[in-house]
């Protein structure tokens, strides 16, 4: 691949990780609920778990997907409803979450495995390996893909994390916190309307 467009690859992963999707609204809520290092675990979970779907997506299931097109609408409503689950758990918690009982952050499984049904990450995956594999060099091609991922997701993820446990202070007044997660679960919602269409 020569560098251009690996450049233009980057710029690619870069644009599309940091930007509001559910993934962000998820970890910028945890960053506040939970703080930064406790979020840790998360954020590693989506940058593992998006990585395998990208190179599952290179090497075949994107043709799956395209061939039966049913098994990609059953993902996308199941991302759909378990997204719905989690705006739920965002917007009725009341409280900052340090060690109290039932309040924890998403775990590192949970995290990886939640790409798998999270539309965003499919549709970053299909585009990036429909736009940036060479069929000359398929293999080295698609690795490529998932390196230029891998290079720009943490920093991308830790920002919103960051964002989110830099407010915590701020949002520990109850009030500020009951409408803040209010907000984040609305948004949450709304990053699905342009995936689910």
């Amino acid at each position: 691949m020569p560098i251009e467009i690996f450049l233009a690859l980057l710029v690619f992963a870069f644009t599309t990780s940091i930007t509001p999707g559910p993934n962000n609204m998820m970890l910028f809520a945890s960053g506040v609920n939970f703080g930064f290092v406790r979020t840790i675990p998360h954020m590693v979970g989506i940058g593992v778990g998006f990585f395998v779907l990208l190179i599952a997506v290179g090497f075949g299931l994107g043709a799956l997907l395209e061939t039966v097109p049913l098994l990609y609408t059953v993902l996308k409503f199941a991302g759909g409803a378990y997204l719905l689950w989690i705006a739920w758990k965002i917007g009725t918690s009341r409280s900052l979450g340090e060690g109290k009982a039932g309040a924890r952050p998403m775990n590192f499984l949970e995290a990886a495995a939640f790409q798998w049904v999270n539309p965003k990450a499919w549709v970053m995956a299909v585009s990036a390996m429909a736009t940036y594999t060479d069929p000359r060099n398929h293999t080295l091609s698609v690795l490529l893909v998932g390196v230029a991922f891998a290079l720009v997701n943490f920093p991308s993820v830790s920002t919103w994390a960051g964002f989110g446990s830099a407010l915590r202070q701020w949002l520990a007044e109850p009030a500020r916190l009951k409408w803040f997660n209010i907000t984040m679960a609305l948004l949450l919602v709304a990053s699905l309307w342009p995936m689910l269409r």
